[in-house]
């Protein structure tokens, strides 16, 4: 091989390793940015997540029979897309035999997570896991599929709620009911 065939496989070899090295700075920046727009709309449907749930605190469900379990408590002929992105989000995987909108009008509805994870916690007079409570809703209601990230963020809306109250042991975070009446006396973290 001459010095001059040498020179030019290496200027090759060093422009094809500049193209690469271009390329791959290119390559995680569009990552980096796509991480970033991800983030915003995971901490923009929490808090849709979360302003529903608190929403859906102050209708009396009883007196609500024409709506669906899942749908927000507002005025049917305000729907928005975000009203639909919430929907989608608390009943994704919750029910997948749920009947269409007009076939649901006369059927019962399915009790809210909140309710039955408040409902599991209260069984119990020592703080729960979320895991824990996880694992006991797929047991008791093999109809109800949340995730595990889905139960947290329902168990954090009732401690905002003021429902339940959260415990911090080292790096585990546990919840447990609040009594009325002995929610002062019972605390001692």
């Amino acid at each position: 091989m001459t010095r001059q065939s040498a020179d030019t496989l290496r200027s090759r070899y060093v422009a094809q390793a500049a193209s690469d090295l271009e390329e791959n700075r290119r390559r995680q920046q569009e990552l980096a940015d796509r991480i970033s727009a991800l983030k915003q709309e995971e901490a923009l449907l929490a808090d849709i997540l979360n302003l529903a749930e608190r929403y859906e605190g102050f209708a009396d469900a009883s007196r609500l029979p024409e709506q669906l379990q899942d749908e927000p408590v507002v005025a049917k002929a305000k729907k928005t897309s975000t009203e639909a992105a919430t929907r989608r989000l608390t009943s994704a995987k919750s029910a997948p035999t749920k009947t269409a909108k007009a076939g649901a009008k006369g059927t019962s509805r399915q009790p809210l997570l909140g309710d039955l994870l408040a409902e599991l916690l209260g069984r119990y007079k020592e703080p729960r896991l979320a895991k824990e409570l996880r694992d006991e809703l797929l047991e008791k209601h093999p109809d109800r599929n949340p995730t595990p990230q889905v139960v947290r963020n329902t168990l954090e809306s009732l401690v905002a709620k003021g429902r339940i109250r959260r415990h911090k042991q080292q790096r585990s975070v546990m919840y447990s009911l609040v009594k009325s009446g002995a929610a002062d006396s019972d605390s001692s973290d």
